[in-house]
């Protein structure tokens, strides 16, 4: 149970508290790009099988590869992909925290 609320309220709860606090001006813009971040699970419907309670995502899918999250790191850099890249790592840091509680 704390496996499932610790990584859900990363991909959920977190973004919206992010935008809450440091973004009031864009509050509500910048919480659904931070919360659309989950975008980066499409990448589960090309593994077999598409959800694996235990398996750690984390260099296993594309997206969630070690190059790919160097990518997400690159994008802070850039005034204009900084949220995107904001968005990717919260994702990134909720299937780390994952992995570890598995």
């Amino acid at each position: 149970m704390l496996r499932f609320c610790m990584h859900y309220g990363i991909h959920f709860i977190l973004p919206i508290i992010i935008g809450l606090v440091f973004f009031k001006e864009h509050r509500l813009k910048i919480i659904l790009i931070l919360l659309a971040g989950i975008i980066l699970d499409l990448d589960h419907l090309w593994a077999d099988p598409i959800f694996d309670p235990n398996r750690c995502s984390i260099n296993f899918h594309t997206l969630h590869k070690y190059w790919a999250i160097g990518g997400y790191f690159l994008l802070l850099f850039f005034t204009k992909t900084r949220i995107f890249g904001i968005a990717f790592l919260i994702h990134i840091l909720a299937d780390t925290v994952d992995c570890y509680l598995m």
